[in-house]
């Protein structure tokens, strides 16, 4: 049977670190002396007693946590994070709906980034400061964070990592995973605060530079502006979120080695990271192509804004300077692959991932050649590593789990009455947890309320599968799973 305790005991004091990061937003709503204090004190207070609660139920057990019990486990971390966290917005009133608060959350949380509300300049520094903060730890992963301040709770952190983190390789930069852990968390924390300087020199002031800082890195996008970094019409600003969404889109694994180990031909040699800088720039000059000549930008506004949207879609940010929804139907089309595609893995991007993609091409580019070559060995090298074919079959079957989703989802929305450019790059929006969506209906620079609660429900779940990458969650809905043996 599997072992509740352990999953409960280990839920309880995530909530207890849950509870900790909304005392920060409570500090923060005291301090500007705002309406949204009592909210984030009764949110705290309902937070730690569900804590004790989950406490109280794993009471007395081991620290044994099986590969099944991390799969359950890292998927109720989400749902459950997702629900307390939703308690500030509905307790302040400045969102009155819990099917609104919750998408809110889990938007946050997954680093989706697609909104319900019309007018986020209107909310108090401490609901806009807790927005920031779920996609800031979601980026990594909640359970990740965990492993790296608090190494002995989870015992099976192997298997809780492979539940959770993104891609098809898990590489391992030390043997201990909590040291790993805590790298990759030093390189993230690094980014962040480089980010939040290079901002504030830019002419942010420091509430917004702590706050782009943080989702930018998150590769989230949630703004303190309506019309996010477009508020601020200063190509400094966009330059600096070009840089580090691209370098937030890279493997951390990656920028390990070359900052801390000095390998920096293992950087140049990358396969993913060379495909990865390779459709970033194929796509920018495509899209600057089109804004030349049929949106008549110019030749600088096209290289900035073009560059800017290309790396906002591809590391799956969704931040914006511009409205994509007023530009040639064609650069849809290039933004919605950048969309899918994604970045690397090993990333706070989500997406399909380029290491598949190279993979993918790899397979195609053999069995073209096995049609010449019917008796030819034809290993499928990354990197110099070969894939075995068991992870090749993962690769197809993660595939066609994506595309399914995407089409059943597509299939409802247009069945709720969302028009059809909306309904399909809304599926692929929360799949790959971008954030924005093209369209006139539900514009990039729109909110998602007009949205019907029964789609927001279905649109929650498909982020969090997507965050989860898919399988994490759907192992749970099959009879295996829940057998004895």
């Amino acid at each position: 049977m599997l072992n509740y305790k352990i999953i409960s005991n280990i839920l309880g004091t995530l909530l207890f670190i849950e509870a900790a990061m909304m005392t920060w937003c409570m500090t923060m709503a005291l301090f500007m002396d705002e309406d949204d204090s009592i909210a984030f004190i009764i949110s705290v207070i309902l937070t730690i007693l569900g804590g004790i609660v989950f406490k109280y139920l794993g009471r007395n057990s081991d620290n044994s946590l099986g590969r099944r019990e991390a799969y359950l486990l890292v998927t109720l971390t989400w749902i459950i994070f997702s629900l307390f966290g939703s308690f500030p917005f509905i307790i302040s009133g400045y969102i009155t709906n819990f099917t609104d608060a919750y998408f809110e959350t889990i938007s946050g949380f997954t680093t989706t980034g697609c909104s319900i509300l019309d007018d986020v300049e209107s909310l108090p520094h401490g609901i806009l400061f807790w927005r920031t903060m779920t996609q800031w730890i979601g980026g990594l992963g909640i359970v990740f964070f965990t492993i790296a301040i608090i190494p002995s709770l989870v015992g099976g952190n192997v298997k809780v990592f492979s539940a959770e983190a993104t891609g098809p390789i898990r590489a391992k930069m030390h043997p201990r995973l909590s040291t790993t852990a805590k790298w990759i968390w030093s390189i993230y924390l690094f980014l962040t605060v480089a980010c939040c300087i290079c901002y504030y020199q830019a002419g942010m002031d420091l509430f917004d530079s702590f706050n782009y800082a943080m989702t930018t890195t998150a590769t989230g996008g949630f703004s303190t502006h309506n019309a996010s970094t477009g508020y601020f019409h200063n190509p400094y600003i966009d330059y600096t979120a070009i840089v580090f969404m691209f370098l937030s889109g890279t493997s951390f694994t990656l920028l390990y080695t070359t900052l801390f180990k000095g390998r920096f031909k293992q950087f140049i040699k990358n396969s993913e990271f060379k495909f990865y800088i390779i459709i970033v720039l194929i796509a920018s000059v495509a899209i600057m192509y089109f804004l030349i000549r049929y949106n008549d930008y110019q030749l600088s506004d096209a290289i900035r804004v073009s560059l800017f949207q290309v790396t906002s879609f591809i590391t799956t940010t969704g931040i914006f300077n511009d409205d994509a929804a007023q530009w040639h139907h064609t650069t849809w089309v290039i933004l919605s692959i950048c969309m899918f595609l994604g970045a690397c893995s090993g990333s706070t991007s989500g997406g399909f991932k380029c290491i598949r993609t190279v993979m993918l091409l790899t397979i195609l580019r053999n069995e073209v050649r096995r049609i010449l070559h019917p008796r030819a060995v034809l290993p499928v090298k990354v990197n110099d590593n070969t894939i075995p074919y068991s992870s090749q079959v993962t690769l197809l079957a993660f595939l066609a789990a994506y595309m399914l989703l995407c089409l059943f989802t597509y299939f409802i929305m247009i069945l709720a009455g969302v028009d059809s450019t909306n309904s399909i790059t809304i599926s692929l929006s929360c799949a790959s947890n971008v954030g924005p969506t093209l369209g006139l209906e539900i514009g990039p620079t729109m909110s998602w309320g007009i949205l019907p609660d029964l789609v927001k429900w279905m649109l929650s779940i498909l982020m969090l599968m997507g965050r989860l990458e898919i399988f994490t969650v759907l192992v749970l809905f099959t009879r295996s799973y829940w057998k004895e043996n």
